[in-house]
């Protein structure tokens, strides 16, 4: 999409003579006002040279949007190209994601420097200038390098990839994305999350999604003198029915803590990782219904005040 420099030069140099001869046109009507001439035939020479001019902007900007619109089309058909090539050479979508950005960013470059050269701007002048501009910016935005930095090598090192859940910096969501500078994270309460990927690197993060399966841990609270024995046997029981408890390893059931007003009974199971809330709330919910139908009382705070 680039000019080349003979083309280039003979575009400055036009522009140079069409400048030039708005220049020379308006001060033939300034002489000829001051001198007290005719001043007709120097309006009809301006007017033709900034028609002229016109004309010549005109033809270079509708240039420039042509070759705007070709280039996001270009853009567009090649970001469509590569998540099909993706697909189907099926590539992990973090790095499917990431190259995408990546590529699209490089083109995105390309596209405005091919339409400043088309509006007849000086490429190699330009380009002393951007890199001036470039090394400047860069000093200002070194950490949008660092994030750069930074989502090579999570690509690299993959402590999380698209798909896990994750939970960093106070914040737990679900990667949907991995770009160039952030990474995209979507919340149970469909919140979407743009996390700088340099924070990802440099704090602690918990990735729930890394291992096959977890555990979970439920404390039920039952008033003194009720049978923990039988309690015991209602949440076993429980456990065994519902399919998604792992019985490898094996769950765990212990009178954890003889509180001040309750027994707490703590309960330890495993399940698949995808399977975790899932089971959570189950349990919750069935507990809850299942101890009241066997009169076992749940316990809560309370104070006991002696007579005496």
């Amino acid at each position: 999409m680039l000019q080349t420099q003979e083309p280039q030069i003979a575009v400055n140099e036009k522009i140079d003579s069409t400048v030039n001869a708005v220049r020379e046109a308006r001060q033939g009507v300034i002489e000829a006002m001051q001198n007290g001439g005719d001043v007709r035939d120097s309006w009809q020479t301006l007017w033709d040279a900034i028609s002229a001019s016109s004309i010549d902007l005109g033809k270079r900007i509708l240039a420039a949007i042509i070759v705007y619109i070709i280039g996001r089309f270009i853009i567009k058909w090649v970001d469509k190209l590569l998540v099909k090539r993706s697909q189907r050479s099926k590539l992990d979508p973090t790095v499917q994601s990431f190259t995408s950005s990546l590529v699209k960013v490089l083109l995105n470059v390309l596209l405005i420097v091919s339409i400043i050269s088309t509006l007849g701007i000086e490429t190699s002048s330009f380009a002393a200038l951007f890199t001036a501009a470039g090394m400047a910016i860069g000093m200002a935005l070194s950490g949008q390098l660092s994030n750069f930095a930074a989502g090579v090598l999570i690509l690299l090192f993959r402590p999380f990839k698209v798909g896990d859940y994750i939970e960093t910096s106070g914040q737990a969501g679900t990667v949907k994305e991995i770009q160039i500078f952030h990474t995209v994270m979507l919340t149970v309460d469909n919140k979407t999350i743009i996390i700088p990927n340099n924070s990802l690197t440099t704090s602690s993060l918990v990735n729930y999604s890394r291992q096959e399966i977890r555990r979970i841990d439920w404390v039920l609270t039952i008033d003194y003198g009720q049978d923990f024995d039988n309690a015991k046997k209602v949440v076993k029981d429980l456990l065994d029915s519902n399919e998604l408890i792992l019985k490898d390893p094996a769950y765990n059931i212990y009178l954890g803590e003889m509180a001040d007003s309750s027994i707490n009974i703590t309960v330890r199971a495993w399940t698949k990782s995808e399977n975790y809330w899932t089971n959570y709330f189950w349990f919750n919910e069935i507990a809850y219904k299942t101890f009241n139908e066997k009169g076992i009382s749940f316990a809560y705070p309370h104070v006991v005040v002696s007579k005496e």
